[in-house]
């Protein structure tokens, strides 16, 4: 693993590495099968959105620990909104909900994944509401460019149903 880490973090009590997309299967082996690492569970997979940040929009986080040693430790990636990021099911069989559910919710390219499908939202569901850009009301007819004309067709909809 020397040489694939972009950043170490100690913060909180927690350990943090940022390894390019491309290293991540060789972080996530090294530290499952290292002696002195011995991370055994994915206890979580999770993202955050920056769409304005130029090197990726997506922090994609795997929270991992170790059951033998008692310790944890987060692997972040950063990807952009199209980039490719491996599945790390074949190392952490625990990953597969939780990938699917970043899939779904962020719409991140998760690659090499045994069955990516949406898990929270119906399959024919329009984007993905995690991201700081899905509009708060949902995709949908209401949509409008002027906010105050959404309000009073809203407005004029919750009107119609009270009488």
């Amino acid at each position: 693993m020397p040489g694939s880490v972009a950043h170490v973090s100690y913060w909180v009590g927690d350990w943090t590495i940022v390894v390019p997309v491309d290293k991540l299967i060789a972080a996530g082996r090294h530290l499952r099968d290292a002696p002195d690492a011995l991370f055994d569970f994915c206890s979580d997979v999770t993202a955050t959105d920056w769409p304005p940040r130029a090197d990726g929009r997506f922090d994609v986080v795997y929270c991992l620990f170790s059951t033998r040693l008692r310790h944890r430790i987060r692997i972040k990636v950063k990807a952009a909104e199209h980039q490719p990021v491996p599945s790390v099911c074949d190392l952490w069989p625990a990953a597969n909900w939780l990938e699917r559910e970043v899939y779904d919710m962020f719409g991140v390219n998760l690659t090499g994944h045994p069955d990516r499908r949406r898990i929270l939202m119906p399959e024919d569901w329009q984007g993905f509401p995690e991201r700081k850009d899905y509009p708060l009301e949902g995709p949908g007819e209401l949509l409008m460019e002027n906010p105050l004309d959404w309000l009073k067709l809203r407005q004029a909809r919750e009107e119609a149903d009270i009488e």
